[in-house]
């Protein structure tokens, strides 16, 4: 037998709802936490008096008495469990673990017992339900009968609203009508608040934020009465899980916080937390309403009778005093400015979000409590709506997520360290810390990781902070600007009279410096355009020449792209290249060896195959070269030939114009005549139409002319067909 049992998954009753823990059994206490609230209750072994095994819906499940009258049930256990845990009780505890039926006949008439805080309805000695006082919220009696009203959880899906019972009439045992005697023995218990007596102490007009308002706060020994102008709210100390006392981001004002659970109703709307605004200035003088002895009895020292000091430091000692509860604070964690803050929006709406020790707190609308152990993943994400800021996402183990907005880029860097320093799991490390979070929910994050986004915002802030540097070196050159030193410049480039500025330089040059002075405030300043360096010229494909050697992948690739489609059927080109790329990376040393082998064989052969092809093209080059030098004068002999030809027309047309009328050959097209080039240049297309729509020639072209036009038509690239003209 060890020295602790622990057991998951166990379930306690609140209020008609089931919420789930951790038990755990050890030598010296028994420690239950709940995974909701985070609430623990600890009972001391020397405390225990008894304990019971039941049936319960749950499967099986113990109740635990203690000698103050306490009582606690814890449900989901197995049947396997009984063995060990009757073992351990009676080792460790010296309490035996007894075996208790529930009756289960359906029967409604009984006998009801007061047992400490609990009320058990019984029917021939077995326990057929059992209420819990606490959740007694209103007790109200009527002629033989007494009605419970009980208090409504949100949580539960289905609650309990009341119970009645029917008390028969006759004398009690103390002579006393038995509907009164029943009624008393349920308000002694119950959780029914009555402002009897007077209060410990009054802190009048504090500022509230949740609820909104000016409260009048009321410290009772059992209860926390706020009193304002509309509501009332009555809050028992046994509902507070927590205490906060944050300090705001300007340094002048701290916030205290009180967590509750239930929360306080205010018609449809629950407020889980109460936060009060306190100024540092504000101090008080408080004397408490009780007698120094029954201060130093009752809180043993942590109060005095008179105090003073700021009034959030009143107001939290008194708390923490009457509540039992440590004050939380915010831990080593300091922000880009120098508070313990970080600014933020949840919800559209701004607020401060302080990283503690063991958890995260928003205030203040609506405030909100994060744990790290019922946090999942936390996430740095890009602001949506500028680049100047990002946002951080907290996603819970239940699946819910919460966002908070238009964080500061600078802040970015101290909020890393910090998640990083409690070793939540961050949801967007990259790759491979993905991979180690998959692993290990609380992986270690101490050792130095490349964050790709943190280098991004620093990279785009050192580019702000070079554009703005450029900025002003901009504008010192333009405040060190002299107009005075290039009058000529300015006044081409501002002055629309330059020629007139420089031609009365004499008279009125002081008058002109003066305007070109206002006019140039920021001349331009001109750059020197960099020479471009010239293009490399392309070199031009051999396309007879051996084509390049594959590398080694792509041999090992053709060899095994058919397997690869074989294996994924109706895989893409695109794909069929990611799948080849991961197959060739797990590819072990022996295997890759053999495709370098084949590789560098590869290379080899193309390069014998390119020696000899140069060879034998060196040849077949010199005779290309040959006949390009051959071309060259032929084809500068044509040019000469149609300038000459060009020079021989216009010759001929001014003749034929003077003469009368210009002649061609029968069958000579290519004849133009003056008139016929200039309408040409004009308009080609009505000429071409006039010159297919001619017949014949009249007359007829003389011998020599003949001879010359078939000379032109030989050199011309493309005929014209024309008719000569008739002159005027």
């Amino acid at each position: 037998m060890g020295d602790t049992l622990e057991f998951n998954e166990i379930y306690q009753e609140v209020k008609g709802s089931w919420n789930d823990g951790r038990l755990r059994l050890a030598k010296q206490n028994v420690v239950y936490k709940s995974s909701k609230t985070g609430r623990v209750d600890n009972i001391p072994a020397a405390e225990l008096s008894a304990a019971q095994w039941r049936r319960v819906c749950l499967g099986h499940g113990i109740k635990l008495s203690t000698s103050s009258g306490h009582v606690y049930k814890y449900d989901g256990f197995r049947d396997t469990d009984f063995e060990k845990m009757s073992e351990f009780f009676k080792a460790n505890y010296k309490v035996e673990l007894t075996e208790k039926d529930m009756c289960v006949k359906g029967w409604n008439w009984g006998t009801a017992k007061f047992s400490g805080p609990q009320l058990a309805f019984d029917v021939n000695d077995s326990t057929v339900f059992e209420i819990p006082l606490n959740s007694v919220s209103q007790c109200a009696t009527g002629k033989n009968e007494v009605t419970l009203e009980f208090h409504q959880n949100d949580d539960a899906e289905v609650s309990l609203m009341e119970v009645r019972f029917y008390v028969p009439p006759g004398p009690s045992d103390e002579g006393q009508d038995p509907v009164e005697a029943f009624a008393q023995n349920v308000l002694s218990k119950a959780d029914v608040i009555q402002a009897t007596g007077d209060a410990v102490c009054v802190f009048k007009e504090l500022q509230c934020l949740t609820p909104r308002g000016r409260y009048d706060i009321r410290i009772y020994p059992s209860f926390l009465h706020l009193h304002g102008k509309t509501f009332d709210y009555k809050i028992p100390y046994t509902t507070v899980l927590r205490l906060f006392l944050l300090p705001h981001k300007d340094q002048r004002q701290m916030f205290f916080v009180i967590s509750l659970d239930p929360p306080i109703k205010q018609g449809q709307t629950r407020y889980h937390f109460l936060i009060l605004l306190f100024s540092k200035e504000e101090d008080l003088s408080l004397t408490l309403n009780m007698s120094e002895e029954d201060v130093e009895r009752r809180f043993e020292g942590k109060l005095s009778k008179n105090m003073s000091g700021s009034l959030y430091e009143m107001v939290s000692r008194v708390m923490k005093a009457l509540v039992n509860r440590k004050i939380t604070v915010p831990g080593n964690f300091q922000g880009h400015s120098g508070t313990q803050c970080i600014t933020c929006s949840y919800k559209a709406s701004s607020g401060l979000l302080y990283p503690l020790e063991r958890g995260f707190i928003y205030v203040h609308k609506p405030p909100v409590h994060l744990r790290f152990e019922e946090i999942s993943c936390v996430n740095f994400a890009r602001g949506t709506t500028t680049t100047r800021s990002f946002d951080f996402e907290i996603e819970t183990k239940q699946g819910n997520q919460y966002t908070f907005s238009s964080i500061e880029r600078e802040e970015y860097g101290k909020l890393f360290d910090f998640v990083n320093a409690k070793k939540l799991n961050i949801k967007n490390r990259g790759f491979k810390e993905g991979l180690k979070g998959n692993k290990d929910e609380y992986s270690d994050s101490d050792e130095d990781q490349h964050d790709a986004y943190l280098e991004r915002m620093k990279a785009e802030g050192k580019i702000r902070e070079e554009a703005n540097d450029s900025e002003e070196s901009d504008g010192e050159s333009d405040e060190s600007f002299n107009p005075g030193e290039e009058d000529d410049e300015v006044a081409e480039e501002y002055d629309s009279n330059a020629s007139e500025s420089d031609s009365s330089e004499g008279e009125g040059g002081s008058d002109q410096e003066e305007k070109s002075k206002k006019k140039a405030k920021k001349p331009k300043v001109v750059k020197e355009k960099k020479e471009r360096k010239p293009r490399r010229e392309k070199k031009q494909k051999d396309v007879g020449g051996p084509k390049r050697p594959m590398s080694a992948y792509m041999l090992w690739l053709n060899a095994s792209r058919e397997r690869i489609k074989g294996e994924n059927p109706g895989i893409s080109v695109t794909e069929i290249s990611k799948k080849a790329g991961e197959m060739w990376r797990g590819l072990g040393k022996e295997d890759k060896e053999e495709w370098d082998g084949k590789a560098v064989e590869a290379r080899k052969a193309y390069e014998k195959a390119k020696q000899e092809y140069n060879e034998s093209s060196e040849g077949v080059s010199a005779l290309a070269a040959k006949k390009e030098a051959k071309k060259k004068p032929a084809k500068k002999e044509e040019k000469k030939r149609k300038s000459a030809g060009a020079e021989k027309e216009k010759e001929r047309g001014g003749g034929g114009g003077g003469g009368g009328g210009g002649v061609g050959g029968g069958g000579n097209d290519s004849f133009k005549s003056k008139e016929f080039i200039e309408t040409s240049e004009d308009s080609a297309s009505e000429t071409e139409g006039k010159s297919k729509s001619k017949s014949k020639s009249k007359s007829k072209a003389k011998a020599e002319s003949k001879e010359e036009s078939e000379e032109e038509e030989e050199e011309a690239s493309t005929p014209h067909s024309s008719e000569p003209e008739e002159s005027d």
